[in-house]
């Protein structure tokens, strides 16, 4: 009876989470009610995070760290993701999320289209820009897969660790607390597999090398982005606080909240936990 149980509720949850995805009216509620400015700075930041991540900028030796160029702009993201998780909860900030992975996609098929042709003229004269813009399929399967991960765990650990401020949850202490805790542990996660599939598995696989990248560099350049992410976050999470706090007095995205409320009243998924 218990396996029954289990099972019926997995079933359910799956039907949910299926109905959450393909619910056309959240997604197009959702992006009219998160201000356009955190959207495009977030979709922004995606792309041109990506197109850093094919340089390492900093290869230690010994091989304990190596830093890419992605990794100097990736707290930017985050920082977007934790104000749209404290107004919109982890299931609207996923969505972005979602939204930023399908542009990210979208823009490097461009950029792939625009490098592989050349119709007339000296091919060596685009060899920069061909070099800038095509990204490898290690790099961009890689982090893809990283992008998703981290930016669901993000948002889960933040929700968890805000509903343990119980008597102040909408107070400095909370929102501090769970954007420090959310975005060390999901850059750590970003890092880690980003690094660990594409130089590890990708590169080793593909052409026989890891560039250098050892385990040990997995997991100091993981620590590292952890790190420094979280200094990104004590230095701006203050102003993201304030944005929360002004759009909570200036009721943005009240619409779309009280849809996700009237949604959860008909027994569907928990909309903006």
């Amino acid at each position: 009876m218990k396996k029954k149980n289990l099972f019926v509720k997995i079933s359910d949850q799956f039907i949910d989470t299926f109905k959450w995805l393909f619910d056309f009216k959240d997604w197009k509620m959702l992006f009219r009610s998160i201000p356009g400015t955190v959207t495009a700075l977030f979709v922004v930041s995606v792309v041109v995070m990506n197109l850093m991540a094919s340089k390492t900028i900093i290869m230690t030796n010994p091989s304990w760290l190596g830093i890419t160029g992605g990794l100097l702009i990736s707290w930017i993201p985050f920082l977007c993701m934790d104000i749209v998780v404290k107004t919109y909860g982890a299931k609207g900030a996923t969505k972005l999320n979602i939204l930023g992975l399908i542009i990210n996609l979208c823009c490097i098929g461009v950029f792939q289209l625009i490098a592989t042709i050349q119709i007339g003229g000296s091919p060596d004269t685009y060899k920069s820009f061909d070099a800038t813009f095509s990204q490898t399929w290690q790099i961009f399967v890689a982090s893809s897969i990283a992008f998703v991960l981290s930016g669901i765990s993000n948002n889960i650990i933040n929700v968890s660790i805000g509903k343990l401020f119980k008597k102040n949850p909408d107070g400095k202490l909370a929102y501090m607390t769970r954007t420090y805790v959310s975005t060390a542990l999901g850059q750590f996660i970003d890092n880690f597999v980003f690094t660990a599939l594409a130089f590890l598995l990708f590169f080793k696989l593909s052409i026989g090398s890891t560039l250098g990248w050892t385990w040990l560099t997995v997991l100091g350049t993981s620590a590292f982005g952890a790190a420094l992410e979280l200094i990104m976050e004590a230095i701006f999470s203050p102003i993201g606080y304030k944005i929360c706090k002004k759009w909570q007095r200036e009721q943005i995205g009240i619409d779309y909240i009280k849809y996700c409320k009237s949604m959860e009243k008909r027994k569907d998924i928990g909309r903006i936990e």
